[in-house]
């Protein structure tokens, strides 16, 4: 006998939600995924009437369903936002370059203006050149990095007040993992936080409008819409730090789906002692970039890739950075500690 919907009580539910354990038809689901976006970024006021937003679009599942989902709600509900999407273009063959098509037929379909970025033209390198050199363990360190600030530099290229990213729940908890594995108390009490505010010249306020909807229901929205999206995984990730705390919390959801909520609520609730000493905000002296060191993580990287010392930007090297700004040259012993990519 067909499962009625739990909302409608009329027609035949075609899904059970991850989420809620609700069964609900495509029409119900549809709208109680669209009214929680929107809950969400009316409880967090994420954006002002008239502002212009960027989207972070990668031609993934995450970021097509933003771009549905932020046009459809902008429209419904008259939020007055010009929207436009930025995409960054790593230069990762038979990847990048295909899910790229995709933000392309995108930006058809939803008629939004588009600008790409590409590492080549920002930093002189490619992630193929990168992983030539540095090997397959820290790659992702490498583009995490460069990535952050390739958007902030779209964005100001397009002039947005602010980017939205697809960031969604399952992201936000396994980044509360990693920090925690890690003992990353800095970024433990960011990392839950659904918006960022400007952080100084060159660095532009961030928001998560997914922030709280669940990884399989993004994908479940994209199916039973017909959305075109781009679905291969990144060609260097299988060993990224974050893929083990992936599994985890997979593990985790299939005891007990509210783990996912479940830890973020805990991320967000975490407290740290006030004697626990933070890093300060500043600038990075050479780019301008935030940084709590002389030179920032991406300086630092682009310094050992172009002296072919891959390693200068991986693990704790900041007593070298006085040295890199003053371009005195390293002793036979730190760049053979740096040269040596045993990764």
């Amino acid at each position: 006998m067909p499962v009625l919907c739990s909302s409608c009580l009329d027609k035949r539910a075609v899904l059970k939600r991850p989420k809620t354990g609700h069964s609900l038809c495509k029409d119900c689901f549809f709208w109680a995924f669209e009214e929680e976006v929107h809950q969400t970024i009316l409880t967090a006021e994420l954006f002002k009437h008239g502002e212009t937003v960027g989207i972070a679009a990668s031609g993934g599942k995450d970021s097509t369903v933003l771009a549905h989902v932020m046009k459809l709600l902008n429209e419904r509900y008259d939020y007055g936002l010009t929207l436009m999407l930025l995409s960054v273009d790593e230069g990762i063959t038979g990847y990048r370059d295909d899910s790229l098509e995709t933000v392309k037929r995108n930006q058809q379909q939803y008629e939004l203006p588009l600008k790409i970025v590409s590492y080549e033209e920002l930093y002189g390198w490619t992630m193929d050149a990168i992983v030539k050199q540095v090997g397959l363990k820290n790659n992702c360190t490498f583009c995490g990095v460069f990535r952050r600030q390739a958007l902030d530099r779209g964005a100001i290229m397009l002039k947005v007040d602010k980017i939205c990213t697809g960031h969604n729940a399952d992201d936000v908890a396994e980044t509360v993992l990693m920090n925690v594995l890690r003992g990353d108390i800095a970024r433990l009490r960011r990392c839950t936080a659904i918006s960022t505010a400007s952080e100084g010249d060159g660095v532009v306020p961030r928001c998560k409008p997914l922030k709280y909807a669940y990884e399989k229901e993004i994908v479940l929205y994209a199916y039973f819409k017909k959305l075109d999206y781009f679905s291969t995984e990144c060609i260097y990730s299988p060993n990224a730090y974050r893929g083990y705390a992936r599994t985890f919390l997979k593990d985790l959801e299939s005891v007990r789906p509210s783990s996912i909520i479940d830890v973020i609520h805990s991320g967000e609730n975490l407290s740290v002692r006030e004697d626990v000493k933070m890093p300060m905000q500043g600038t990075c002296s050479r780019c301008g970039y935030i940084s709590s060191q002389s030179l920032c993580k991406s300086c630092v990287l682009l310094e050992g890739l172009n002296r072919g010392l891959p390693k200068l930007g991986i693990g704790k090297h900041h007593r070298l950075h006085d040295k890199i700004l003053s371009q005195q040259p390293l002793t036979e012993s730190e760049e053979r500690k740096l040269k040596a990519v045993n990764f």
